[in-house]
């Protein structure tokens, strides 16, 4: 690839892992970000991890003007889109902060890319965009509907990419659904840092681990699963981080749009995270049965073949490989990055 890769949202949790493992395959990068649900400070040490240097942009993506600009500056040839607001809960307190900020920074970075001939575009999208399906293991092909505004965003984002690769048959398209990202490079210098109080289940386990969770409730435990408690798909987001150099790679050679999951293809229960953090790192949690929330699923695991097919990719890192860097990262860094 001749010109650069954008990474919007790049000191973000995936995005900055992404920047590390594109560097590494020989990838020239720029950053923007805001650092709306992000800290520069993830960047500094992205360059210290692979000791190379790359021009940050600290801009809003639905600032035209800001993005004109970073494009006037800099040969862009593909974009990797992470920016977005994301927590679920949050979503359907505030719907329209979501839809705008979601649908309108890539609009704008869409628009942007078409301005200056940029036509390669990779979109982090989400399992979420899945509807309430009877099966439980997910293929591409399943039928897709959301439960929250959150999800509805990334469906909806998905809509305008399918209709701009089929409106201009020069572009190439990665639809990326991603499952449960969770982990930490294994350095510890790079990690999730979530704001407040978290809602995923990684971040609420080391919290438990520190004692600022002095009891994590487990949301029921008679769901019909080996031992009662949900299953979800848990990829390390180092592996998941590979899976966007690998689309990129392919869309070198692919025109138009297509939906691929990232996931290990494995369904762990929450007692099956539980355990194994507290086996691999010899850390006793405390927990408690609490009554189900309301619209999570029984199970939800990826079916990866289609990105064994097209990326040459799959999953690596183990379940213990992810509850084992997740405290690494914790450990060095109990209060994030703001230490």
């Amino acid at each position: 690839m001749k010109g650069k890769v954008l990474l919007t949202g790049g000191a973000g949790f995936i995005g900055s892992h992404t920047c590390v493992e594109l560097l590494n395959a020989g990838y020239d990068v720029v950053v923007v970000d805001n650092y709306a649900n992000s800290s520069p400070e993830a960047l500094r040490r992205v360059k210290e991890l692979t000791g190379k240097d790359f021009p940050v942009y600290q801009a809003d993506v639905c600032d035209r003007a800001a993005m004109e600009k970073l494009f006037s500056e800099q040969p862009i040839e593909a974009a990797i889109h992470f920016a977005g607001l994301k927590a679920v809960g949050e979503s359907v307190e505030k719907p329209l902060e979501y839809y705008r900020n979601n649908l309108d920074s890539t609009l704008t970075l869409v628009e942007t890319m078409r301005a200056h001939g940029a036509r390669k575009l990779v979109f982090s999208s989400s399992a979420t965009v899945y509807a309430a399906a009877s099966q439980s293991e997910m293929t591409e092909d399943l039928p897709t509907g959301c439960i929250n505004p959150y999800g509805w965003t990334k469906y909806m984002i998905e809509q305008i990419l399918r209709d701009v690769a089929f409106a201009g048959k020069d572009w190439s398209v990665a639809l990326l659904r991603y499952f449960n990202p969770v982990g930490a490079h294994e350095s510890g210098r790079i990690g999730e840092d979530p704001n407040g109080i978290p809602n995923n289940l990684m971040p609420r386990v080391m919290q438990n681990a520190l004692g600022i969770i002095p009891v994590l409730g487990v949301f029921g435990d008679d769901y019909p699963t080996p031992d009662g408690t949900c299953i979800r798909d848990y990829i390390h987001v180092v592996d998941l981080a590979k899976g966007h150099v690998a689309a990129l790679k392919y869309l070198e050679g692919f025109t138009g749009c297509d939906a691929i999951n990232l996931g290990t293809g494995t369904g762990y229960s929450v007692l099956d995270i539980l355990n194994t953090f507290e086996q691999a790192n010899g850390v006793k949690l405390r927990y408690e049965i609490q009554p189900r929330r309301a619209g999570d699923a029984a199970a939800c695991y990826a079916n990866p073949e289609k990105a064994k097919r097209l990326l040459r990719w799959q999953a690596e890192k183990t379940l213990a490989d992810m509850c084992r860097d997740a405290w690494r990262w914790q450990q060095m860094n109990p209060r994030g990055y703001n230490a």
